[in-house]
């Protein structure tokens, strides 16, 4: 019997109703494209490790390594004890690699969104962002308090528009802040434009490209060097670990008068304890490794992963988005379809959560499929075989 007050039940049963309600599942062992889920077998679709290093034998060793020098907990915060010589090491070898002055590292993607955005945007100035921006982008500015428009999505008409009426009169500068590329659709954000729009209105440019670094472009860089923009033109730039990394935490690449601004009045970083310094030695050797030949190689294989999809799928009657990325995502519209259809491929072996809202508009659940250099043709030939007799066939 549960003594749960009613209100929180009736939350539940109504999602349950609306096929929103969302349960954890248990994978068995390493993150691979074969994974073990509730004891059966299925080729994960899914998953955001799009270069497949997140079980790297390097990488292994070097968390290992990095537990047996500085332990696994840092202890304290970066400002008081916990920021080591591994956590010194990675943020130069980061600011070296982007071409930004400081790195400042994060527990989590989501604190360090919330830190930057808290700590530099308020009542006085506001933040314009991007309608199908991360949550985590939306909650910084609703914690922070600071008025917030958001434009229509990769509208840079839009965002002149809501931008110069945010800037008019003002002292401080305006963020305006987007994915690089967006998580739930896989397209980029025009950021030429928007940088361009950025220098014209005493504006600060602040890119979220977990979904960009380490897997787009020749060497790595992301949805920035795809446009061939540098550190002047993006002041602000977020990245994470658990994405293409295959480990965890984040971090923000900035000049050294914002690192500075940073380490005085993001609350997220001063009041949390420092990233493990065990997943710091692994994230160094991942970042060795994207910054080696063997990282182009695995790009390019991703690359072409993304290709045979794409054409394989386009033989289809599927709405697959626009996307050139790892994300590709497969629209149905109603809920219940896309756990339906998700659910019809877990029978043929293949696991690919449904995304529903509030994670997406409402009208637009979908399959997300996500892509890994880990994936062979065979893989995805599988794949497509399976979303033709899911999809195709119920109508």
């Amino acid at each position: 019997m549960s003594n749960s007050p009613e209100w929180v039940i009736a939350a539940l049963e109504e999602r349950k109703k609306q096929a929103l309600f969302r349960q954890t599942v248990v994978m068995e062992g390493a993150q691979v494209p074969s994974v073990q889920i509730n004891h059966k077998d299925y080729l994960a679709f899914c998953s955001n490790d799009y270069l497949g290093l997140a079980n790297h034998p390097k990488m292994v060793k070097a968390m290992y390594d990095s537990a047996l020098t500085y332990g696994v907990g840092s202890g304290a915060s970066h400002l008081v004890n916990g920021h080591n010589r591994e956590h010194q090491n990675l943020e130069e070898e980061l600011a070296d690699w982007l071409g930004y002055d400081r790195v400042m590292l994060f527990s989590t993607g989501y604190m360090a969104n919330l830190g930057v955005i808290a700590a530099f945007a308020g009542k006085e100035n506001g933040i314009v962002q991007d309608k199908l921006n991360h949550a985590s982008l939306i909650d910084g500015a609703q914690l922070a308090g600071a008025k917030m428009r958001r434009y229509l999505h990769s509208d840079l008409n839009s965002a002149r528009k809501i931008l110069t009426s945010f800037t008019q009169g003002q002292e401080k500068s305006t963020i305006l802040a987007t994915d690089g590329i967006f998580s739930m659709d896989g397209d980029r954000a025009p950021l030429a434009g928007l940088a361009q729009m950025c220098q014209q209105n005493n504006a600060l440019l602040m890119v979220d490209d977990a979904h960009g670094l380490a897997c787009c472009g020749e060497s790595g860089k992301g949805s920035m060097a795809l446009e061939g923009l540098t550190a002047s033109d993006v002041p602000l730039l977020v990245g994470t670990f658990g994405k293409a990394f295959g480990t965890a935490g984040a971090f923000v690449a900035c000049s050294h008068d914002f690192a500075d601004y940073l380490t005085q009045f993001s609350r997220p970083y001063i009041y949390t304890t420092a990233m493990s310094p065990a997943i710091v030695g692994a994230t160094r050797a991942s970042l060795a490794i994207i910054r080696s030949e063997e990282g182009l190689m695995l790009r390019h294989k991703l690359a072409a992963n993304i290709a045979f999809f794409r054409q394989a799928v386009s033989q289809l009657p599927i709405e697959l988005g626009e996307s050139e990325t790892a994300i590709q995502p497969i629209m149905l519209g109603d809920s219940e379809l896309a756990l339906r259809v998700s659910d019809t491929l877990k029978q043929t072996g293949i696991w690919c959560t449904a995304i529903r809202p509030p994670t997406v508009p409402k009208g637009s659940a979908r399959l997300r499929i996500t892509l890994s250099a880990q994936h062979d043709f065979e893989q995805i030939s599988h794949l497509v075989n399976s979303l033709s007799s899911a999809i195709v066939t119920r109508n």
